[in-house]
């Protein structure tokens, strides 16, 4: 596989320790590009399904190895710990070489655009104040995405294509669509009450890439189900990628919008 060289890439909710983890296709973007910053936006490593049903097979180990490798040949790692993997925010301000663990970051692009880089989970009011509701929705989330791998083998079966229902479920169902809105609404203003560009994030499993009021909102969707990552290329640009859900080792990048100053 041709290897690419982006500035800066940002990865979440890669869901480690889950069974829906697309731990492969993760690992092959891994090793077919490099960069000089590799953000982890939260959501790394699963504790919540650790405690309660963990599924951990050597392809996950093998791109926390891989993260290292990258590490040690001089990229630097910024580690921001999300919801699922809060345990580590007891480590937050721990530099070990060129990995820090950070409750949130700035980010500078080429082009001098200041970007501010969280999980997400801080603008969730469920996740925030409401726990119990928010392990039973994951616990809820868990079950539709058993469902959806279900519902894929039968298509896959049938000679369909890969469909993702609980996508679906997230662009169709109004009370989804109004927490969406409300949660990129409350990140743009939060960037913008810090006089910053732009913001980060991850946290809802959305792929997005858009201006909201001035500010740049930037979600990069995650490794469970939409296969995406936020690149930002050697003049600045940023790119939303996505590897083809369907083949494991097919890359596919999907240009969604070309942010410049």
């Amino acid at each position: 596989m041709t290897r690419a060289k982006y500035r800066t890439i940002w990865v979440s909710d890669t869901h480690l320790g889950t069974r829906d983890c697309r731990a492969r296709d993760l690992l092959e973007f891994l090793d077919a590009h490099d960069c000089d910053y590799l953000y982890l936006v939260g959501d790394i490593i699963d504790f919540w399904q650790l405690k309660r049903a963990p599924h951990w097979v050597p392809l996950h180990s093998d791109i926390i190895r891989t993260v290292l490798s990258k590490a040690r040949g001089g990229t630097t790692v910024t580690m921001v710990p999300g919801n699922h993997d809060e345990d580590l925010k007891a480590f937050c301000d721990l530099q070990i070489g060129n990995i820090m663990i950070t409750r949130e970051a700035v980010h500078r692009t080429v082009d001098g655009r200041l970007l501010l880089v969280v999980h997400g989970d801080e603008c969730d009011i469920v996740t925030r104040c409401r726990r119990w509701m928010a392990l039973t929705g994951d616990i809820g989330y868990d079950a539709l995405l058993v469902l959806n791998r279900w519902f894929n083998h039968v298509r896959h079966w049938l000679g369909m294509p890969y469909w993702n229902l609980s996508a679906y479920v997230k662009d169709h169902v109004a009370r989804a669509v109004s927490f969406i809105d409300a949660f990129e609404g409350a990140l743009a203003r939060e960037a913008s009450r810090r006089k910053l560009q732009g913001v980060v994030c991850g946290h809802i499993h959305r792929a997005e890439l858009r201006d909201i009021d001035g500010i740049l909102y930037c979600n990069t969707g995650d490794w469970v189900e939409n296969c995406t990552a936020l690149v930002e290329q050697a003049d600045g640009a940023l790119e939303l990628v996505r590897m083809t859900p369907s083949v494991a080792d097919a890359m596919a990048p999907r240009v969604a919008l070309m942010a410049r100053a």
